[in-house]
């Protein structure tokens, strides 16, 4: 019976597809609140690090003057995976991280999965150490390959690799190699992949991409009455926002609780669950909604699943459920914002994004509460 209660204390998705490859599934430990949470971006990335990648986007052309198509999300996808951001630095004005990223001394030894030495190239310069080689700064560059793709763009007339601008243009320089179009997913592949000679490492860093490109896109509102877009936009806020089991509130995103039907704990996750999401959003317009999507169906004016997802209009609550029909196997919720879409904190090891009504199997009707 408690596990009972603690499976319905909050809500879950049933597995969807596209989901994230588990090696970057997001497992964020507690952070500080250095994200960003307006402007139709990312709130995971610290607004500086965001700097740095929107910075080294424009500059690129100069140093790769035949490359298209690079855009921050690209590079935001890359140091999610590599540093997570540099969440947990200090990160100066100029751009300067500290305390310095080091990955492991590649030595051979095993430690961290490696084993190649790599003998030393700067004599300690850039990676502390003349005993070999170890990537370095929030986009990883060994202390050889920066020599290469180092550049100096804020300007004090030093590359340096545990600067967030120069790494970022740095990052930038190299996945332009050879004039690549970037808009092109083939070439954007073919990018990651030599960052990285892993498949898994590839698969991860575009689902990274792809999710940021969604939160750079800000929907248009302005046809949106009053409060409804209120609710909107403070969801959209969230986007990038990792999924926590039993996170977020009135307040915004929280610490969740353990632990999911598949054993997945928010303890450690800032974030929000599905009805957590909700709950927050329409607590910016004055309403106050029950904790678990269940509960939140009984709230405002149901549309029956019945009438299709036709019937739903911007800011309605959307629900789905093992058994449809039976309001008591509601198990997940979204905020409809029109054209097929929801936003919507799909289930552990995600964040809060933007997708299609139909992505979730079980619809189970709406709720409007405006």
């Amino acid at each position: 019976m408690t596990v009972l209660l603690l499976f319905t204390a909050v809500c879950c998705a049933a597995p969807v597809g596209n989901a994230i490859s588990a090696y970057v599934a997001l497992t964020t430990g507690r952070q500080d609140d250095g994200g960003i949470a307006e402007g139709g971006s990312a709130a995971d990335i610290p607004a500086r690090m965001l700097t740095a990648y929107k910075k080294a986007a424009r500059q690129v052309g100069t140093y790769a003057p035949a490359c298209r198509g690079m855009r921050w999300p690209i590079l935001a996808g890359i140091a999610k995976v590599e540093s997570n951001h540099a969440i947990g630095r200090t990160i100066a004005d100029n751009g300067d991280i500290r305390p310095k990223i080091y990955g492991v001394l590649l030595n051979g030894s095993g430690t961290g999965g490696n084993t190649t030495a790599v003998p030393d190239t700067d004599h300690g310069k850039w990676d502390g150490t003349a005993d070999g080689e170890r990537a370095v700064g929030p986009f990883q560059f060994l202390p050889s390959t920066w020599e290469s793709v180092g550049k100096d763009a804020n300007g004090d007339q030093v590359a340096d690799p545990h600067n967030a601008d120069d790494a970022a243009l740095g990052a930038a320089v190299y996945l332009c190699a050879g004039g690549r179009d970037l808009a092109k997913r083939s070439q954007l592949r073919a990018a990651v992949f030599q960052y990285n000679h892993s498949s898994e490492y590839v698969t991860g860093v575009l689902g990274w991409i792809d999710q940021y490109t969604a939160a750079a896109k800000s929907p248009d509102l302005s046809d949106v009455p009053g409060r409804v877009r209120t609710v909107l936009e403070a969801a959209l806020s969230q986007r990038g926002v990792p999924y926590s089991w039993g996170g977020g509130n009135a307040g915004g995103a929280s610490y969740g609780i353990c632990c999911s039907p598949s054993g997945k704990s928010g303890t450690n996750i800032k974030g929000f669950d599905c009805s957590g999401l909700t709950l927050y959003a329409y607590a910016r317009a004055g309403i106050s909604l029950p904790r678990t999507a269940a509960a939140q169906a009984s709230t405002g004016r149901r549309i029956p699943a019945g009438l299709g997802t036709s019937a739903l209009k911007a800011g309605d609550l959307v629900f789905y459920a093992t058994a449809p029909g039976h309001d008591a196997t509601i198990h997940h919720v979204g905020i409809y914002l029109g054209n097929g879409q929801m936003i919507n904190a799909p289930r552990p090891g995600t964040m809060v994004r933007l997708d299609a009504v139909n992505t979730m199997p079980g619809y189970a009707g709406g709720a409007r509460l405006l």
